[in-house]
């Protein structure tokens, strides 16, 4: 049985704690004038820096955990995820997020267990 996690939340429910920590990065975000000349330079123009994206896998779920987590999200341009305060194991922040590149691999019809969910929440 998975466990709530009230460190990990959309919209201020909690998620079901994942099979290891959630792969966290931080990207920066150019303009669409930003690329390279003729002579291959880059020329960048940083609009933000420092956006964050976690990563969530759960190796197996049943039906209803499965629709209990899709449903945190589903229908929804973006909504407030409540994550660890970067740098601290105590506290937490709340970012306005979105969910992108939403996979599961299948759904045994023998055992009703979804296998391999992975998706991303990446900061507005």
């Amino acid at each position: 049985m998975r466990k709530e996690v009230t460190f990990y939340q959309i919209d201020g429910k909690p998620m079901l704690a994942p099979d290891a920590e959630p792969e966290f990065s931080f990207t920066d975000l150019d303009s669409s004038d930003s690329g390279r000349d003729e002579s291959g330079v880059m020329h960048r123009i940083v609009v933000r820096e420092k956006v964050g994206t976690w990563g969530f896998t759960y190796s197996r779920l049943t039906d209803a955990q499965y629709a209990y987590l899709v449903g945190l999200f589903a229908g929804k341009a973006q909504f407030s995820f409540t994550h660890p305060r970067v740098g601290s194991s105590t506290e937490t922040e709340v970012s306005t997020c979105y969910c992108s590149n939403y996979s599961v691999a299948w759904r045994s019809a023998r055992d009703g267990i979804w296998h391999n969910l992975k998706f991303n929440i990446i900061e507005c």
